[in-house]
């Protein structure tokens, strides 16, 4: 199968063991940025082994079977699991076995639509332990996606924090209020900014994230643009100012963390502050299951832009065999 064209395929369950759970799957979310890159096969060669879904079949550069954000219901498997509500980090499909250490159980009290975006949110708490914001700081986040929204959020959650989303859509604005952010178009954004959080995946964001940092201050770099070449201009007061780049990416918990807390301890606290309905904010578009495949390719080719998070709705599956 050519990069930028999906189809659905049956699969056959294998039994499950008495450590596995069997899913039902009641929502999956797609991650546009990485999940359009996959799909047009913008995977670069030496990324093939890091980039792997935990679930992922097949091979980069494709045909793969990828996502990692699933919500569904246990039909079988241990007690303390049957019937639960759970969040695994398995790509889109109907039903699926995993071992039972592989899903998280959703809080009680956060809607199974709500806890697709846990992965996001996962990656906003990894952001914030590298970057690790203190009370008072002005804060910018350049570009409004999944990613920027869930970050805004939870620094807008810490006292005294001035929180600032930049994004050339105007129609963030009324997400960012709801968040507790303010907003601005690039031209107009605050400088003299304490942190920035760069999440655009443009060299004009990146750029734009720069010019809006106070002397000696980080730009922390969420966006992963694959195999696309970035220009981002370094000269002028970059070395004067003592400007820095740091990168944060969700693979591995990062470093002030590490030694304490696991890849399932930060999920945890991920489903956790997801009791906030704030959330319900950034998931702006929803495709039901059998219009998957239509929906990534215009992903891959560009579309769907105005969405943030996009969720796909599984409504009423085939029975178990």
């Amino acid at each position: 199968m050519e990069p930028g064209h999906g189809e659905i395929r049956d699969v056959e369950l294998p039994a499950p063991g008495p450590d596995d759970v069997l899913v039902r799957t009641l929502h999956t979310g797609i991650s546009r940025g990485t999940e359009g890159l996959v799909h047009r096969g913008g995977v670069p060669p030496a990324e093939y082994d890091r980039m792997r879904a935990p679930f992922q079949d097949g091979a980069f550069p494709g045909p793969v079977k990828y996502g990692y954000l699933n919500v569904g219901v246990v039909e079988h498997g241990p007690a303390e699991l049957l019937g639960r509500t759970v969040f695994c980090l398995y790509p889109h499909q109907t039903r699926y076995v995993v071992p039972a250490a592989a899903v998280v159980p959703v809080p009680d009290d956060v809607p199974a639509a709500r806890a697709v975006l846990a992965g996001t949110v996962e990656t906003a708490v990894n952001a914030l332990w590298d970057a690790a914001p203190l009370l008072g700081d002005r804060v910018s986040v350049v570009g409004a996606g999944p990613v920027g929204c869930c970050v805004a959020a939870l620094l807008a959650r810490i006292p005294g924090v001035d929180v600032e989303i930049v994004d050339v859509l105007g129609s963030r604005s009324r997400i960012a209020e709801r968040l507790g952010a303010g907003f601005a178009r690039p031209a107009d954004a605050r400088t003299g900014r304490d942190l920035v959080v760069h999440t655009s995946g443009t060299g004009e964001g990146l750029s734009r994230s720069l010019e809006l940092l106070a002397d000696e201050a980080t730009v922390l770099e969420l966006s992963w643009y694959g195999d696309r070449p970035v220009t981002v201009a370094l000269g002028s007061d970059f070395h004067s100012r003592r400007l820095a780049i740091r990168s944060s990416q969700v693979g591995a918990v990062a470093p002030a963390r590490r030694g304490r807390r696991s890849h399932a301890d930060r999920l945890a606290v991920a489903l956790g502050l997801l009791t906030d309905p704030a959330f319900d904010s950034i998931v702006t578009g929803d495709v039901r299951f059998d219009n998957l495949p239509a929906a990534l390719d215009r992903i891959a080719a560009g579309g769907e832009r105005d969405a943030l998070a996009i969720r796909v709705d599984y409504g009423d599956p085939p029975p178990s065999p």
